[in-house]
């Protein structure tokens, strides 16, 4: 039996009933979409206004041939030019301090990520007064810098300091060491003579101190996470301590491992304040950010510094891009 063709031109077009339901569901969903925007706003205009026009005022800056005086009266849209970084990328220092940086950002996130492990697997086990002991590892990062760095300023005095009197009394040093005024002291070892960097390994152990809690609470909090049965039937067929966390333990902090070496690259590679309160930049500490404070309070010249900002910019978005890239071959979602 087969349907005439008045029914078949009922059953393709949809009940009458339907359309007034759709058209609600997608008035629903356009009010729904209206509430979400109006409650971002807020938020949207806070970041275009602190965060997104400063940068494109910066780049704008850049490309001009300006003086601090003149900042608030030259024209922002007239004499683009590129001299500025011409200038930056043909100077000596600017290379000098991204290498300095480089070596910086590399020395001080490694010590982070190990003293931050380190200090997770000391409390991961219950002892008496672990409470107490995760609080004090929080101290540092806590701290307000300007105090911790004047402690620290203090305690590596050449003349008073802790530091050296407990290296000349105790360790046996000939003379008092200038942590933070040295650039480069030569250590002797089998005949051979070392140069160490001691202004830039010194800021780099103070970096260390300082945010090693950061990573301390990350890698903490993955531990406790962590399933125990796997490592007790490791250790019930006979691996040791070292090979537990090797093969079980390790594998799993590398995800949150790797996303506090991003983090820590990029704010490590823009620190300013711990160096320029600890050494001012001097000894070999001056770090890319230290140069473009240079060049915008010293010398006076807005331009430059903008344009070494943006240069600077750039190589975080770079490194940024390579991360992406390996954890994306890796298989591992961001």
């Amino acid at each position: 039996m087969t349907a005439t063709e008045p029914d078949r031109g009922r059953a393709a077009q949809p009940p009458s009933a339907d359309r007034p339901r759709a058209r609600r569901r997608r008035t629903l969903t356009q009010k729904d979409a209206r509430t979400g925007l109006a409650l971002m706003s807020p938020t949207l205009i806070i970041v275009l206004t602190v965060v997104v026009l400063p940068l494109i005022w910066a780049v704008v800056i850049s490309f001009q041939e300006l003086t601090l005086i003149q900042i608030g009266t030259a024209d922002p849209f007239s004499g683009f030019t590129l001299e500025n970084y011409e200038r930056v990328l043909r100077s000596g220092a600017l290379w000098a301090s991204l290498a300095t940086t480089i070596g910086y950002t590399i020395g001080s996130v490694v010590l982070v990520v190990f003293l931050g492990t380190v200090a997770a697997l000391v409390v991961r086990r219950p002892f008496r007064g672990r409470t107490l002991v995760r609080a004090a590892f929080l101290l540092p990062y806590v701290a307000p810098v300007v105090a911790v760095t004047f402690v620290w300023r203090i305690m590596l005095n050449p003349e008073f300091g802790i530091v050296n009197e407990f290296g000349q009394n105790v360790l046996g040093w000939d003379e008092p060491i200038p942590f933070l005024t040295q650039a480069v002291a030569h250590w002797k070892f089998l005949g051979l003579s070392i140069p160490v960097p001691t202004a830039l390994l010194t800021v780099i152990a103070f970096e260390g101190w300082r945010y090693f809690p950061f990573a301390f609470l990350f890698i903490m909090a993955r531990l406790e996470g962590m399933s125990r049965e796997p490592e007790e039937a490791a250790l019930v067929d006979g691996a040791g301590p070292w090979q537990t966390f090797r093969y079980i333990v390790w594998p799993q902090l590398v995800p949150i491992i790797g996303v506090l070496a991003v983090l820590r690259t990029i704010w490590t590679f823009n620190e300013f304040d711990d160096i320029f309160l600890l050494t001012g930049g001097a000894a070999g500490t001056q770090v890319a950010s230290v140069l473009v404070y240079e060049l915008l309070t010293v010398q006076r010249n807005v331009g430059a510094a903008s344009a070494m900002s943006v240069v600077l910019a750039v190589l975080l978005i770079v490194m940024l891009g390579v991360y992406v890239l390996i954890m994306r071959r890796r298989g591992e979602s961001l």
